[in-house]
Parts: structure tokens; sequence; C-alpha cells
């Protein structure tokens, strides 16, 4: 039978994941020769013999793919046959350019979980096992194509049984780049809070155990970075870690040692148990169930717990050891990124940490956890990390190289190549500067991975925000993006619509193109690549600025003056939050309008409704007046308060009678239940009416308001119950985490 031989470039997430193996696997048993490699742009095959056989070769590489693998593209195209006679692996190759996808770092396979339990295994209580379906990717890896010399995992020489499963196509090793063993791989150690060595190996995570139950908190060096664990049944140990880590009261995120053990203290649906069980192993919100037993201070005035589940062996190997659920909070101060390094962590945590269980693997990259909510009955990422980044999002058609630098709060950066957009790991807020040395090694990171210069670099509108400064410092094309339009372009790429559409973009602040404060927004995108500012809600002033984000009751302020003026001064209305001493200062900042901006932001609303009937005066944490606002909220109330829309261009929405019948519900003392729910309805009754007036039937719903489960879900049925087709985003946090992948969009479309 006459022979052929094929050519076959496979691109996508196909390295790290058994692919080539697998591959000769499969040629191997259809008698093929020839040969596959890794290289920069993905996997490379060559193979020869019958036409049936190579047809049978493809159709199986489409339809058997490894587990982890994600496949973006297979070309093939027939050559005449060159002799191969035999298939082999061939080393890898770097010539071109870097398009091959880069893993995330995946949660422990159960193949290795039993491994490391078994006391007759040679990996038994090995922190550090992995294998192809499993382990660190992105947290260790330097440069493209991913092999063992281009990761941190280069200066551990293997032992003969570990070299010998990495070199067998047969064994799930087969060039594991991670895979080690006690014999040859990284090993820990425990430290006390000065740095001395207290315990090594086994014997150190025996004593770090013990060290938790008594009630001390550890500094544990995991696969991206470092994270704060203490007993999450102990209150007093609980609470020592909010008074060091100076985080008053933002809640802590808690891991169970097992799926059983979460099902006992909260309320787990089968989505939620998918999420917690999946190889990204998110922190995952779910309802606490009643009573409650964790210590009060873990998550004070939230119904929900952020829940996850061990998803390396060292967590697996803790969490048995103390059989009880732990708060696992990242590693450093609020507002600064996590630790990564032993001794920076030494020097930054030594406050807060009374030990530290370290090990000797560099991390590359920190990666924090991703964190999702189950929203109208499908997930929603809230921070994209571990187990997502850097996986891309690929769009339709081929993009510019753009680099996009993101907002400044919950900030990323993304990087188009072709059709794919890279969106780096959560950054965080750029409040610090610890905060700012990670944003801008991320900044430079992806282009460097990626071997890629970019042709423009895409920044937020505010001229402030670090991350626009650092853009203006590049050499380049620079495209500023006005923040709520990247917010729009952002969840219409993710569902993949084409203008023209109708996108809600409603969070706490952005910089609008009038240079007040927007937020409260209505954007048409139009089919040049732009938008229209359709509608937005009425705007009012914020005494003090960004104080009056830390300070609900500034926005209820500011909010009653803009409906009463200067009458708000005699009237019984005035918030009773303020002092008597305060009232002559705000009086003088309002009538006079000095350091009062003007905002239209649905965010600041949230805060001045919160503030008025009573929830929350001020915060300690960013968006938590208007959580409370939505945990308060009775869900069995339909009713909303009234309110008006004055056409124009833009047209306003205007929540003057909706305030003033607040007002009226407050004065007869009805439940804060009732008047949340009431404001909440109220709200998606605003949605409907600017769907109405933009007659647009596909409606996008963006920005950090859209995190409120309450909301997106009552938006999401009103809008299909009037026959609109409402999207909504899923992988892209509809949060500021979005907005670098917005702004590549937004830059892009702009350019075309």
């Amino acid at each position: 039978m006459k022979r052929q031989r094929i050519k076959i470039a496979v691109r996508g997430a196909v390295q790290g994941v058994g692919f080539r193996p697998f591959v000769y696997r499969l040629a191997t048993e259809l008698q093929l020769a020839g040969w596959v490699l890794n290289s920069s742009q993905g996997v490379l095959i060559e193979a020869e013999g019958p036409i049936e056989s190579l047809q049978r070769f493809v159709r199986r590489l489409q339809e058997e793919t490894p587990q982890h693998a994600v496949v973006q593209s297979l070309e093939s195209s027939f050559l005449d046959p060159v002799g191969y006679a035999s298939f082999k692996i061939r080393e890898s190759s770097d010539a071109g350019g870097k398009t091959a996808l880069i893993l995330p770092d995946i949660a422990t396979c159960s193949e290795c979980l039993r491994e490391i339990l078994d006391p007759h295994d040679r990996r038994y209580r090995y922190p550090f096992t992995n294998c192809t379906n499993c382990g660190p990717r992105f947290s260790i890896i330097e440069v493209l194509p991913y092999d063992r010399a281009n990761t941190s995992m280069k200066s551990f020489a293997m032992c003969e049984d570990c070299a010998r499963e990495y070199s067998d196509p047969r064994d799930r090793r087969f060039h594991a780049e991670p895979t080690a063993c006690p014999r040859c791989g990284p090993s820990q150690e425990l430290w006390d809070s000065t740095g001395n060595v207290v315990a090594k190996a086994d014997d150190a995570l025996l004593q770090t155990a013990a060290a938790i139950r008594r009630g001390q908190i550890v500094a544990l060096k995991g696969l991206g970075g470092f994270q704060l664990i203490v007993d999450a049944w102990s209150e007093e140990a609980v609470s020592r870690l909010r008074v060091r880590k100076q985080r008053a009261e933002k809640p802590f995120v808690v891991m169970f040692p097992t799926l059983e053990k979460t099902q006992a203290h909260c309320a787990v649906s089968d989505l939620e148990k998918r999420l917690l069980l999946s190889p990204e192993s998110p922190i995952v919100l779910i309802p606490h169930k009643a009573p409650r037993q964790l210590a009060d201070s873990v998550s004070p005035g939230n119904p929900n717990c952020g829940v996850m589940l061990p998803y390396t062996p060292l967590h697996h190997l803790l969490m048995r050891e103390l059989d009880c659920p732990v708060v696992a909070t990242s590693g450093n101060l609020s507002d600064e990124p996590i630790c990564i390094d032993e001794r920076e962590a030494l020097e930054r945590l030594r406050d807060i940490a009374d030990c530290f269980l370290v090990h000797n693997r560099p991390i590359v990259r920190h990666v924090d956890d991703s964190i999702v909510r189950v929203v109208y009955g499908r997930e929603m990422i809230l921070r994209r990390a571990r187990g997502y980044a850097p996986l891309p999002i690929t769009l339709p058609r081929s993009q510019p190289s753009v680099l996009a630098v993101g907002a400044h709060l919950k900030n990323t950066v993304a990087l188009s190549v072709d059709r794919n957009v890279f969106i780096s790991q959560h950054i965080g807020d750029l409040a610090t500067k610890q905060a700012h040395d990670a944003f801008s090694r991320s900044a430079a990171d992806l282009p460097r991975l990626y071997e890629t210069q970019p042709e423009v670099i895409a920044h937020d509108l505010h001229p402030e925000y670090l991350s626009t400064k650092y853009a203006r410092e590049r050499p380049g094309r620079h495209v500023p993006v006005q923040h709520h339009w990247a917010h729009v372009a952002a969840c219409m790429a993710e569902n993949e619509i084409e203008p023209p559409a109708l996108g809600i973009a409603w969070d706490g602040t952005g910089y609008g193109t009038d240079g007040t404060i927007w937020g409260g927004e209505f954007l048409r995108a139009t089919p040049d690549g732009s938008f229209e500012r359709v509608a937005h809600l009425r705007t009012f002033s914020l005494p003090g600025g960004d104080q009056a984000v830390k300070e609900p009751r500034r926005s209820a302020l500011g909010l009653l003056y803009e409906l009463k003026g200067e009458q708000l001064w005699q009237g019984a209305d005035f918030p009773a939050a303020f002092a008597e001493n305060e009232e002559p200062i705000l009086r003088q900042m309002l009538r006079k309008q000095i350091n009062c901006p003007i905002t239209s932001s649905a965010g600041r609303l949230f805060d001045a409704v919160a503030a008025l009937i009573g929830l929350r005066q001020k915060a300690s944490f960013e968006g938590q007046a208007a959580m409370q606002l939505e945990f308060a909220a009775d869900p069995e109330i339909r009713d909303a308060y009234p309110f008006s829309c004055r056409v124009g261009k833009p047209a306003v929405i205007d929540w003057d009678t909706s305030v003033a019948a607040l007002l009226g519900d407050i004065r007869e003392r009805k439940p804060p239940g009732v008047m949340a729910a009431k404001f909440h309805n109220t709200l998606v009754e605003m949605i409907v009416a600017v769907a109405r007036l933009a007659a647009e039937p596909k409606v996008l719903l963006s920005g950090g308001c859209f995190q409120n489960r309450l909301l997106s879900e009552r938006a999401i049925a009103r809008l299909r119950k009037e026959g609109f087709q409402p999207y909504w985003h899923r992988f892209i946090p509809p949060n500021d985490g979005g907005i670098s992948f917005g702004q590549v969009v937004a830059a892009a479309g702009s350019l075309r």
C-alpha cells in the first residue's frame, strides 16, 4: 500500500499535559513512523504510513486529546514520504515565534494523591509529587518552550528512578517537567519567626500541624506564594490574625480537609461541588449552613463562606493531619502582593506569622487563588489567577499586538498575540510600592514570555492611575480607553457579540470623557468600534472625594444634598452618622464644591443607600457597604421604588423619587430587608427601562456591581421576560480584573 507523509502543527495548551506521549502511543499503535516535538509554537508532528492510517491518526488526535490539553487549531498537509524507520519523540525546538500556550497550575490529580498516601510508594508523604496531569506550570516557567531547563526546577537533577519515568513515553511522568521525589526534589523546612530551622522534611509538616492546633499563625509557602494559616474554629487565633494582618472585617477564605466536611458547614450545590473538585480548584463563594460552627471572625456579617479544598500534595498532607478547617489567606499585609520568596516573607511577615513552613523550589511569579461565584446557574470568575491564568481568550479575528495595563484596582495586564489575548494573574490594587513593583514585573512578563514587541499600549483615561503613568512612560503608540467602555468591550468579546449592543457598566469609579466620575453607565457599542453614552444615572457630589469610598455616609450626604440642596441642613434627614462639629465643614464643601467630585456611580449609590438605612457608615474594605445591602435584601420582596427618565443625549435616569420614597420608608421604620430589596428591584427596573429606550436586543452586564448575585440574577430574568437577550461574564471578571482584556479589545477595535 502506498505510503504518505503528513505534517501536523497542533497549537494551544498542548505542552506539559502528556500530549507528546499521547501522540507517540497513538502513532505506534497505528504502526506509523516519524516524530513529535515541542516547539515555541505548539506541538509539531510528522508521520508516515498508509493514507487510511494517517487519516485515522488525525481523527483520533482530535477526539482523544489528554484531559488538560486545549487544542486551538490542528493544521495538516500531505507530503512525499522521506523513509522514517520508527516513531520517535525529538528534543524540543525554540526556533520561531512564541505562540505555544502556557498552562495554569493544576490541582493534584487522583493518581498522585493515591501515591502520597500509599506507605509502599516511593513518593509516600512527599509534598512535591506531580505528573503530566497536575502540578505547577505558570508559577515555575521562565521561558518557552515548556521544558525543565526553562523552569525553576532546572537546579534539581533527577535521580535514576525519576529520570527513567521522565524518559519513558508509556509513563504518565514522561516529560513531566517538575517531576521529583524525596531523593532528588525540593524539600521543606519549618522556621521560627527569626528564620532558625526548627524541623525538616516530614517532621516539618507534622510540627506545622501541631503549631496550628496550638493556635499559632503559620506562613506556608505554597504553589504561587505564601499563605497565612490558622485554625478556623479558634476565635482567638482568627482575631489575632486580623489584628496582625491589619484586615479588620474582610472575609477570610476557609480550606476544608474534604468535600464531605465542606458540606457539613456549607450548602453546596452540584455546580459548586464540581468547581471545588475541578483541576482549577478555585475558591468558591458558598452559603453557610445554620448554625455556624466556624469562628465568628472568619466572615463577620457575611452569609457566604469562601471555600476551597486542598489543591497541592502539601495541602492534602497538612489537612489530613489537622482534619479541621483552616483559614488560608494571602501571605501579605493588606494592599500588598503575596510573598513568593522565603527570605522576603521572613522580612515582610515576621510581625504576622509565628512560624514559617518553607521549601526550596523557587516561585517564578506570584499566583493568587482564583475566586468564583455561581450566578444564574453558571460560574462567574471574580478573581482570575491560579487554575485559569494565563490561558487566553481567543478572539474570532487576529488583533494587532496590544499590551493593556489595566486599572488601578484589582489590576491585571493583558497582551494580544494574533487571535489570543493572554491575561495575567490577579495583581491587585496599585496602592503600595510593593504592588506597583509586582505590576511592573507582570507588565514586562507577558511580552517577554511570548517575545512580542507590542505595537500599541492601551491604558485607562484616568491621568493619575499608576498604570496610566507606567504606559505613558513606555515608547510606542498609546491608546487611552474609557474605563466603562473597557468593561463593555470585555463582556462583548467574551460572549462573542458583534455590535450594535447595549452595555450596562456599573461600578464604583471610572474617569469619564467629560472629566467627571462615571459609574452608572449605559453605553451603546457601535459597529465602528466605538461607543455612544445612551444614558447614565443622575449625578451627585462626593464630599471628600476618595474619602467617600471609605465612608458610605459621605455618599449618602452627597445624594441628599443633590436632592434637597440647602434645605438638607434644616430638615430631619441630615445623616445622624455625622457629629455636630463635622456639619459646618461638610456644608462649606458642598456649597462651594470643594473636593466634591461629581459622579454617576452606581457603586456610590449602593453605598449611600446602605448608609441611609443604617447598615454601614464606614467601610473597612472596598465594596463592603454594597455587600451588606445585598445580604440584607429580603428575597420575597418584589416591589420597587418609583423613578423617572429624563430623555436626552444622553438620557438621565433620575433616582429623585426613589430616594424620596426610601426616606419615607425610613421614617416609617420599615425593615432594612424590605428597603434593600426594593432598592435592588428599582435598579433592575432602571436597566429594563433603558433597554426599552435604546431598543437594542442584546444587553451586556458588566462592572463590579454585577458581582452582586441578587442584582445580576433579577436583571437577567427581567430582561429575558421583556424579550431582551442578556449577556454577562463567565471567565473574565466583571470587576476591574477584566479591564485589561477590555482595553485590548477596545484599542484593537479603534485601530481597525
